[in-house]
This record gives C-alpha cells, sequence and structure tokens, in this order.
C-alpha cells in the first residue's frame, strides 16, 4: 500500500499532522521507535497555554491549536479538568508588565484581578502572592499521559489512521521509508517529526539550526486537604520567562529585579506552573537545564527551589511529593521551532520551545497545507 502521508513520530506533533491530514480524507501512517508516546508529549503538565506564548505566530498556533483541541476532546473521552490561567504576582515590577500585555492583542478576553478577586477565584493563594493578578479565559487542562493514548485511538478508530509501533526509520529516500528491518514504506509525503531524537534522519540538517536539549524537573503533589483549583496557577517568575510577557519592554524592570532577588531560580530555568488532576492532585513544575546529552539526574536543589515558589503563592500546608519525573525536548536559540525542507515530499518539524502541546495542532494544519495545498 502507498500511503498519502508518512508520519516519523507519534508524539503530539506527530499527532497533529495526522489529525490534519486524516481530516482531508489521507492515507496516514504514523511510526514510532517505542511502543507508544513515551517523550515529551506524556511527561508535561497538560496545559494547552495560549496567554504569555510569543507575540506572532507561536501565539496565533496556540490559539488555533486551544481550539482544536476543544474540537475533539468529546470524541476522544478526554476531560477537560481546568480552564483558563490565574497568574499572581507578588513584585510591584510586575504590575507594568500586566497592563502592557493587556494592552496588546494578546491580551484580548484577559483581565487583571485585584488580590481579592483572585483568592476567591483560587482559594488557595496567598494574599500576598497575588497583589496583582492575570486572568486568563483561553487556556484548557488536560491529562497528557491519558490524552495522547486517546487521541491516538481517535485517530486509529474514526480516522483510519494506521500506526506502526516499535519501528525504527533508519532512512528517508523519498517516496521511500525504509525501516531498521529492511522493510520499505512508501508514502507520497513525508513528514518526519523527531522530537529531541537528532542524530538518526537528517542529522546535518538539524545540527544547522544548533539543536540542543532541554532538561526538566517536574513533581506531583498531593495537598493534605482538598484545594480545588479552577484554572491554572503561575507566578512572578512566568511574567520574566514567557515570551509574551518577557519581550515587553516593560518586563525589563521585572527581570532586573528576578535576577537580583531570585537569581537561583533564574539560575535553574525555573518558573511556577500549577496543574490540576481528577484526582485531586497537582503537577508542578518546571525546571530547564541546556545540554546536548542531559544528564539523567534530579536534583533535590533544584527541585526544592520548585517547592519554594510553590510554597510562596499557594498556602497548602501538608502538602506532600508523591512523584517527581526528568522530561527532555528540544530547543534552539534563536527559534520557537523549524520546518526544514530536504525535498518537495519531505518536511522535518521541531518545536524547540517545550510548547508542543500547545501549538501542534496548528503546525500540523500549516505543514499539511504546505504539502497537500490549502483546503479548497
Amino acid at each position: 500500500m502507498v500511503y498519502d502521508l508518512a508520519i516519523v513520530g507519534a508524539g503530539i506533533l506527530g499527532l497533529g499532522h495526522a489529525l490534519a491530514a486524516a481530516r482531508r480524507g489521507k492515507r496516514v501512517v504514523v511510526i514510532d521507535r517505542d511502543a507508544q508516546a513515551n517523550g515529551a508529549s506524556v511527561r508535561n503538565f497538560g496545559f494547552v497555554t495560549v496567554t504569555g506564548q510569543g507575540a506572532g505566530d507561536c501565539w496565533t498556533l496556540a490559539r488555533r491549536s486551544r481550539d482544536i483541541w476543544a474540537e475533539i476532546v468529546a470524541d476522544a473521552g478526554i476531560d477537560v479538568l481546568q480552564r483558563g490561567l490565574m497568574l499572581a504576582a507578588r513584585l510591584p515590577e510586575s504590575e507594568a508588565v500586566i497592563d502592557a500585555f493587556l494592552r496588546t492583542e494578546m491580551g484580548e478576553g484577559c483581565r487583571r484581578l485585584t488580590s481579592a478577586q483572585a483568592c476567591e477565584a483560587v482559594p488557595a493563594l496567598r494574599p500576598e502572592a497575588a497583589r496583582f493578578a492575570l486572568h486568563s479565559p483561553h487556556e484548557l487542562r488536560v491529562e497528557s499521559r491519558h490524552a495522547i493514548p486517546r487521541v491516538t485511538a481517535l485517530l486509529a478508530e474514526r480516522h483510519g489512521v494506521e500506526f506502526r509501533w516499535n519501528t525504527s526509520i533508519v532512512a528517508v529516500e523519498a517516496p521511500r521509508l525504509i525501516t531498521a528491518g529492511g522493510d520499505v514504506i512508501e508514502a507520497e509525503a513525508i513528514v518526519v517529526c523527531p522530537g529531541d531524537e537528532f542524530t538518526t534522519l537528517f542529522p546535518e540538517r538539524l545540527a544547522a539550526y544548533g539543536v540542543t536539549r532541554c532538561k526538566l524537573q517536574m513533581l506531583r503533589l498531593r495537598p493534605a486537604a482538598p484545594a480545588p483549583l479552577a484554572s491554572a496557577v503561575m507566578s512572578d517568575l512566568g511574567l520574566g520567562r514567557y515570551l509574551g510577557y518577557a519581550d515587553l519592554p516593560e518586563a525589563e524592570p521585572l527581570k532586573r529585579r528576578l535576577d537580583a532577588d531570585m537569581a537561583a531560580q533564574r539560575e535553574n530555568g525555573i518558573h511556577l506552573i500549577v496543574t490540576q488532576s481528577a484526582d485531586g492532585s497537582l503537577v508542578v513544575g518546571d525546571s530547564h537545564h541546556y545540554a546536548t546529552t542531559p544528564d539523567p539526574f534530579a536534583s533535590e536543589a533544584v527541585d526544592q527551589l520548585i517547592l519554594d515558589e510553590f510554597d510562596a503563592v499557594l498556602d497548602l500546608p501538608g502538602r506532600t511529593v508523591t512523584e517527581r519525573w526528568i522530561g527532555t525536548y528540544a530547543s534552539a536559540p534563536d527559534r520557537w521551532r523549524l520546518t526544514d525542507r530536504p525535498s518537495d515530499a519531505v518536511r522535518i518539524v521541531v518545536v524547540t520551545a517545550g510548547c508542543g502541546a500547545s501549538t501542534g495542532f496548528g503546525i500540523g494544519e500549516e505543514t499539511i497545507a504546505d504539502l497537500f495545498g490549502p483546503v479548497s
């Protein structure tokens, strides 16, 4: 059988391309070296983030991806566990950043809240941690480790996408893909979504972008008593890291303040995100360290810095850590994503900023339109 599209990689970016092609009636095969998605796509917050993404195509594609998530969750049997974002800020320099953000087009639908309003919406917030608050209605949160398999099942059962697991592709010679076992798969078009694996397919082309890996640490906490969070929670550190805020001129004083007063957090790339699972536990993170081959070890000191910020923002005494894990994703110094074109029929697509869950569906539509033409 000759497919219309072959996709290498079954993470969220590969699934985004498969969905976009399948919705056009294309015959699609997705090939992955593992038995199921096991990388960044299932090790994250499941937080489909719009507000705070970098201005331009990152923000635009995040909005589109959020809409696609909203379209498919019911059919896929995925629960939306939280909606919106509460960014609670305590530093005086944060106020100007929030106000400046609200004046941009990205602030549409968002609003500034008083401390009392923020604490009413999220009762676990410490009032002193929410002197200034930004609320966004745009986000949604799913449980990644459950959502990714369910999107996969939806594609297979509803759209006829074929999945070939435990299959490594060692060469792409369009229209052919060669497996490690010597089998040949033929497709009119090929999309390679390698995640942070840069050395097997097109290594010289990927090397030209200066790609490396980012290692992050995350935790799951269990509150001592029920503490429902209607929305995800972030803090001042997010204003200094997420480019939708941090690239604003008004963010410069805040970044200097963070560098001076929270140097350890900034040096370890820490910003606070707290999301909640169906059982009431909290997914908390994260940190960022960069290396060609990051070590596999989690630092207790880094985890403690994350927990210190958590405790500064949320009043949940007696919380306990029930899980810890490490994730890695692709990173590049000068771009948040890349699309490389080895030939007319082949695309290499990588998200290089850790926002694949937030942008992957939109990127998939873009690539499929490039390969097969715009929707008529």
